[in-house]
Formats: C-alpha cells, sequence, structure tokens
C-alpha cells in the first residue's frame, strides 16, 4: 500500500482528498454562519477525517516534489470548487436594493408580477429625487431580480446583501429548481 501512495497514484490520491476536503470546509463555514450546525457538524466531521488522510500522506512523502505540489494544488483547486458548489446551492436569502430615476413604479410593479414582495419608497439623490425598492428573495432567486433591473433601467444602482435574520413580512420562500440545460430560465416548481 504505501508503493501506491509513493508512486504518482498517491500524489492523485492527495490532490483529490484536497479537494474534497476544502470543499466541505468551505460549506462548513457557509452553514455555520446561517446556524445550521447539524448540517456544519457533519461537515466538519467529513473534512477533518479527509484531511488527516491527505495531510498524512503528504508528510510521509515530504522528499517528493509531486506531493507536495499535489496537497498546495489540492487547495487552491479545492477552494475554488467550494466557492462554485456555494454558488450553486445558493442556500439562504438575500437583500436586493435598487435605487432608480423614474422607473422605480415599474420594476417594482414587474418584480410584484413575478411573486416577489417589493418596498418602495421615496429618497433624495445627489440630482434629485429617486425611488428606493428593497425585497427578500432567496439567493438563487437573484439573477431574477437583477434581468428585471438590467431590462428596465441599466443604470440602476444595485446593491445584493446577506440579511442575518428575516422576520415578518412577505417573502417567497418556496423553492426554485435548476433549470435544465435547454430551459432558458428558472421555472417554480
Amino acid at each position: 500500500m504505501d508503493a501506491l501512495f509513493a508512486s504518482p497514484w498517491g500524489a492523485l490520491f492527495i490532490f483529490l482528498a484536497r479537494i474534497v476536503d476544502v470543499s466541505c470546509d468551505t460549506m462548513r463555514v457557509l452553514f455555520t454562519v446561517r446556524g445550521k450546525r447539524g448540517i456544519a457538524g457533519v461537515l466538519g466531521f467529513t473534512q477533518a477525517l479527509v484531511w488527516i488522510f491527505a495531510v498524512g500522506a503528504a508528510i510521509r512523502h515530504l522528499d517528493s516534489w509531486m506531493h507536495v505540489i499535489a496537497y498546495a494544488a489540492g487547495y487552491a483547486a479545492g477552494t475554488i470548487s467550494g466557492i462554485t458548489i456555494e454558488r450553486f446551492v445558493a442556500y439562504g436569502v438575500a437583500q436586493v436594493r435598487i435605487i432608480t430615476r423614474g422607473t422605480g413604479e415599474a420594476i417594482a410593479l414587474a418584480l410584484r408580477d413575478l411573486g416577489f414582495g417589493v418596498t418602495q419608497t421615496r429618497g433624495e439623490g445627489r440630482s434629485g429625487g429617486v425611488d428606493i425598492l428593497h425585497t427578500i428573495v432567496q439567493r438563487s432567486q437573484v439573477d431574477d431580480v437583477l434581468s428585471v433591473v438590467d431590462r428596465m433601467d441599466r443604470a440602476a444602482l444595485v446593491t445584493v446583501e446577506e440579511p442575518r435574520a428575516v422576520r415578518g413580512g412577505f417573502v417567497d420562500t418556496r423553492e426554485w429548481r435548476v433549470p435544465l440545460p435547454w430551459e432558458k430560465s428558472r421555472q417554480r416548481v
């Protein structure tokens, strides 16, 4: 078994194990921040277990540049992989704030027609009156909101933030499914 780990296959194992370990760690942090203790615990256990095997294999072969590079490259690839998984999962909600001149009513109406709750207020900007729209949506729906805004006012100022807690009001909590490759946009299940 040691001969296998000393070969290039061992370096490949280290590389792949680091991808799994760092991806699990990225997701663990995401779920920890959102207060999902059970999922975070399982991911933490998995991450630690995989890390022990990866670092053990790497330390046994510190004299091999291939194993050392595989360890570092696996960390980098795991970081990219973890971020990609996190974006795909898009777990949680986001607050979208839209500041627009003259198209606030139309944007609010279009978003409401799609089932989003929108709070609209008037404000004063550097160049005069503005409409300020606030909506809380599933993170997977942010692109849908942004496409409405882009279609109606490309000059609008848009910020997207993650609220720590949401209570009361109207938030569409229905999940959106991932579109199939031949579908143009997300559809409700």
